[in-house]
């Protein structure tokens, strides 16, 4: 294994694989599997890049630190010469949040300075512009994200949010400097290292850009960012002769299918009423689950009764419902209960048969492949930009769909159903 991604959650996970299997047109990508937790025995033979998806967004520092070093370790021990840390192409955390405090942990344990910090994905309208996060035209606190019910984001300077949470200085390129491509880009990483940052924010408003950081991070220990920023990884690995470029493998698995959404962001809001037109669909009542009185058993009937029909069932909802769901029973609590309804519903569905199974919303993801057990799992082609179909073949086989909330276009549910199946 050449390289190790540690991903802060389960979605984020199968973006950044997406990324790393698919390459740049021109040369391919790296063999690549996703392992669900840090795995207990040794990856699978032929695997050139694996990553290791942990539930560590939202959870304090400290548990975060640990569980990320763990992943390391691992990682370290297939081999792998270069480390990613993968989080959200919006930067999702607080300003008493892990990004700084696992990626300043990783950096020290290599003994690295100068080390990349750059969330953005502009294929998915995340760019980073003068140490600004924008999504599509809005600035990050005007993008909707203000709202996240677990990692409200209000101030979309990148170095000001990162110093809140960084115990070194924090350093920074910009744009000016990254568009002359990947050799003053490195001098600028090399100066930033030299001059005592740990961290560096560099900007990145293309996948030009990205490429061009990509290959100025050859043969560095460690990079982070958001999916994109592993456009231009494989490629270092394919020009030094150390692996041939590959394709994404196709999938193709048929059977019962079933839709669960917990992601309470726009995209998949629309994503919901565009489904609701056309197929049967179940609102999950939060405060009746918070009464004890629905359960999984009522979710799964709900399935089996619409088998064939593309069936949802969803929990998302406005920041107006959000903010009193949690004001009435408690943030954290609401979170977690749905969480274990939504794992619960998914292990019933799959030991009942269902073979094809999307998600929407990361910490929803995250709580239905832990629930699952299903090990490594293949990556497949891609579906929309950061999504790919991912495939577990012990268990039946399942093929599965992770949806970061804010991923995918308005008929994303219809269209990921289909490449699961391998049309």
């Amino acid at each position: 294994m050449l390289v190790g991604v540690i991903a802060d959650d389960f979605t984020g996970a199968s973006d950044i694989a997406n990324t790393l299997a698919k390459g740049l047109p021109t040369q391919g990508g790296l063999r690549t599997a996703q392992f669900l937790g840090v795995p207990a025995a040794d990856a699978p033979a032929g695997i050139e890049a694996g990553v290791v998806a942990l539930k560590s967004r939202s959870i304090p520092a400290t548990d975060a630190i640990d569980q990320s070093l763990a992943a390391l370790r691992w990682l370290l021990g297939q081999g792998c010469e270069q480390i990613v840390f993968k989080y959200c192409s919006t930067f999702d955390s607080t300003a008493e949040g892990n990004i700084g405090p696992v990626a300043e942990a990783l950096a020290v344990h290599l003994g690295v300075r100068g080390v990349v910090v750059c969330p953005a994905f502009p294929a998915a309208g995340r760019t980073v512009y003068h140490g600004h996060l924008f999504v599509h035209d809005r600035l990050l606190n005007e993008s909707g994200l203000e709202n996240h019910p677990l990692n409200p984001m209000t101030d979309p300077d990148i170095r000001r949010w990162l110093r809140r949470q960084a115990k070194e200085p924090v350093g920074f390129v910009a744009w000016e400097t990254v568009r002359d491509g990947p050799g003053p880009t490195e001098h600028a990483l090399k100066q930033a290292a030299a001059t005592g940052k740990r961290l560096v924010i560099v900007d990145a408003v293309t996948d030009d850009d990205l490429v061009a950081i990509g290959r100025a991070c050859a043969g560095v220990k460690l990079v982070t960012g958001g999916s994109g920023i592993a456009l231009g990884l494989p490629g270092n690995f394919i020009d030094a002769g150390k692996v041939a470029g590959t394709s994404a493998i196709q999938v193709s698995v048929d059977g019962p299918e079933a839709i669960l959404a917990g992601s309470c962001s726009g995209a998949t809001r629309g994503q919901v009423d565009h489904h609701r037109e056309r197929h049967p669909t179940l609102a999950i009542d939060v405060d009746a689950v918070m009464r004890g009185e629905t359960t999984a058993e009522d979710l799964v009937s709900f399935v089996r009764g619409n088998e064939g029909k593309a069936p949802l069932i969803y929990s998302s909802a406005s920041p107006d419902e959000v903010a009193r769901l949690q004001g009435i029973h408690g943030r954290e609590h609401v979170a977690q209960t749905l969480d274990a309804l939504f794992a619960d519903t998914a292990r019933k569905l799959v030991s009942g048969g269902v073979r094809r199974l999307v998600v929407a919303g990361g910490e929803t993801s995250g709580a239905v492949v832990s629930a699952l057990d299903l090990g490594a799992l293949a990556i497949g082609a891609e579906i929309d930009p950061g999504v790919p179909v991912l495939v577990a073949e012990g268990k039946g086989p399942i093929a599965l769909a992770l949806k970061s909330g804010n991923f995918g276009s308005r008929d994303f549910f219809d269209k990921a159903l289909e490449r699961l199946a391998g049309r």
